[in-house]
């Protein structure tokens, strides 16, 4: 079978359980296993060795179990000693790899992130880290092949390792604070979305002295009753902010569903992720590692690289992609250029210290940290971000390239656009840009930005705007139309439909 399909950049993601109107399930059991004995293949050819052993772990959605199994199974069907982890977090399974005592080979996350209910997939990790487009190319390509490694069955055993993961975490705080119990006397209340954060509030938080008293939806389950587990979603944020108004809480922290990413409120309600949240840890990092290199995705403010420069550092914004903000940090380190920060606006974020590891949890471990020293010397988190100048709007439009060849199609607007840009009064292509067309404008013309680029994965052109000035976003939007509306295959209506 041909199962390239199934690729999603560095990960592998498909439709695992019926009950959605025109979706077919493509993540059958046959999938699974042949996906599992590819993992093998390659794991074998990689690390040049036979006696291997792989890590499996999944999160909270209801065909978890079911493909944990059957990618276990596959993989001890070819020699390769598997232990089923059970409920984990993403970035736990990587740590089964590098952690003392454990150091497996390889580790498998059995998750679809945020994506809805019927939806899974799988993520893979090696102790270099996670396995890039080309890995998952070629193993795709093992799977669709009648390879087997040849070797005789191992054993498939059941482990655990979150506690292991939750107790790193406590010590990392211990350890910055001196303290045993830190956030006594603080309140902080933890929103899972009922994925497989939940640990967090009992597992970390309330060893380390704090309520989490008020905390929501920590218990698994796949059908995400409550709201999506995503800390980008409007109905998530909400939640937690609730909660911390609520219950008056010291600090929020919400998950999306296998961990990787974070959001945070803090204690007067004001929401903590995108732009804030890439501020507040630059903050924290930039006085640690004056003039560091924060390298974040294309669609930051001009705000937060004022922000960074002003506070000694280096921003470097480059493409949209977890994995491709990781791996340009990483390439900065590689070229003699410290950079101790890789962040997108979607909340994943990995630090040099942590193995460039997207670690939800570890990213707001570091904020524990710095809350429970505010607290002994008397500042609050806020004060860290009190001159990130923000805008006073921003807009996504997400319009859809119709016909088959959209990347080329695609492509050549963008490239006229750069053209068309550059020859307008009043708009500056931006000096710093390395995906699609950025534009500055001037007072004149909506006091802000926009970037037109292509998804990563999906038919569309997302547009970005955001403006300095009441009214900037819809003034900027009225001077694109017209040049984006000469396009017959892009559907600018979405557009069409703010501006009128």
């Amino acid at each position: 079978m041909e199962y390239s399909s199934l690729q999603n950049g560095s990960d592998i993601r498909g439709v695992a359980m019926e009950g959605v109107p025109g979706q077919t399930v493509n993540l059958t059991e046959q999938a699974c296993r042949d996906i599992g004995r590819g993992f093998a293949l390659w794991l074998r050819g990689r690390l040049g060795k036979d006696l291997l052993r792989v890590a499996v772990g999944r999160d909270s959605r209801l065909s978890g179990p079911a493909l944990a199994g059957w990618i276990g199974e596959a993989l001890a069907a070819e020699g390769v000693a598997v232990t089923d982890m059970g409920m984990a977090s993403t970035p736990a399974m990587f740590m089964t790899t590098v952690t003392e005592g454990f150091r497996y080979d390889g580790a498998v996350m059995v998750t679809a992130s945020h994506l809805p209910f019927n939806r899974n997939g799988f993520k893979f990790f090696i102790q270099e880290g996670g396995l890039e487009k080309r890995d998952i190319q070629a193993i795709l390509a093992l799977a669709s092949s009648k390879d087997h490694t040849g070797l005789p069955p191992a054993t498939l055993t059941r482990g655990s390792f979150m506690p292991n993961y939750a107790e790193i975490l406590c010590s990392k705080v211990r350890e910055a604070t001196g303290c045993q119990r830190p956030l006594e006397g603080l309140r902080i209340v933890v929103d899972a979305g009922n994925g497989a954060g939940g640990f967090y509030a009992s597992k970390v938080l309330e060893p380390l002295g704090a309520d989490t008293t008020g905390s929501r939806f920590l218990d698994p389950d796949g059908t995400f009753p409550n709201h999506a587990p995503n800390p980008e979603d409007k109905k998530a944020m909400a939640s937690i902010r609730e909660a911390v108004l609520e219950n008056q809480a010291d600090l929020g922290i919400i998950f999306d569903t296998d961990v990787d990413r974070a959001g945070a409120v803090l204690s007067d309600g004001s929401e903590l992720n995108r732009n804030r949240l890439i501020a507040m840890m630059a903050a924290i990092l930039l006085r640690e590692h004056p003039g560091t290199t924060i390298v974040t995705d294309s669609i930051t403010s001009t705000g937060l690289a004022f922000f960074i420069v002003a506070h000694g550092g280096v921003h470097h914004r480059f493409k949209r992609g977890y994995k491709n903000v990781i791996n340009e940090s990483i390439r900065l380190n590689e070229a003699g250029q410290d950079s101790q920060l890789a962040m997108e606006t979607s909340g994943h974020g990995a630090l040099k210290e942590n193995y460039f590891l997207d670690d939800g949890a570890y990213l707001v471990t570091r904020l524990l940290i710095e809350l429970a020293k505010g607290c002994q010397e008397g500042y609050a988190l806020q004060s860290l971000i009190a001159d990130l100048r923000e805008p006073e709007e921003s807009c996504e439009f997400r319009m859809a390239l119709q016909l088959p060849d959209f990347k080329a199609y695609g492509s050549d607007v963008i490239e006229k656009l750069q053209t068309f840009a550059a020859a307008q009064p009043g708009w500056a292509l931006a000096p710093d840009n390395h995906e699609g067309v950025r534009v500055d404008l001037d007072k004149e013309h909506g006091n802000g930005w926009f970037l037109l680029r292509m998804s990563l994965h999906e038919p569309l052109l997302p547009l970005n705007i955001e403006s300095d000035s009441p009214g900037g976003v819809k003034a900027i939007a009225r001077e694109l139309f017209p040049f984006l509306s000469t396009f017959d295959k892009l559907d600018t209506s979405s557009l069409a439909g703010f501006i009128h």
